[in-house]
């Protein structure tokens, strides 16, 4: 099943970048929905096991994309993809 779109374009193209990187969305859960890491390290750096949930109506849009982002990046599961084909 599809997910739904989110309402905040910024969000949306966190969300996407998320998926691209191996990332799964769910959404209709708590807050709008949740991403989880398809490592599920206990070891990643981002220290959550790779799971955060996404705002519904983020106060900022830009910085709450952000922060999804950059826990995406800061993953180590993404990082040794990002390793494998070779973009550091």
């Amino acid at each position: 099943m599809p997910r739904n779109t989110h309402s905040k374009r910024q969000v949306e193209d966190a969300l996407r970048y998320a998926e691209s990187n191996g990332w799964r969305v769910e959404s209709q859960r708590s807050h709008w929905g949740v991403m989880y890491c398809p490592a599920n390290n206990r070891l990643c750096a981002c220290g959550e096991f790779c799971m955060t949930s996404i705002a519904g109506a983020p106060q900022n849009p830009e910085t709450h994309a952000r922060k999804l982002r950059r826990i995406v990046d800061r993953c180590l599961a993404a990082q040794a993809a990002r390793h494998e084909r070779g973009a550091f």
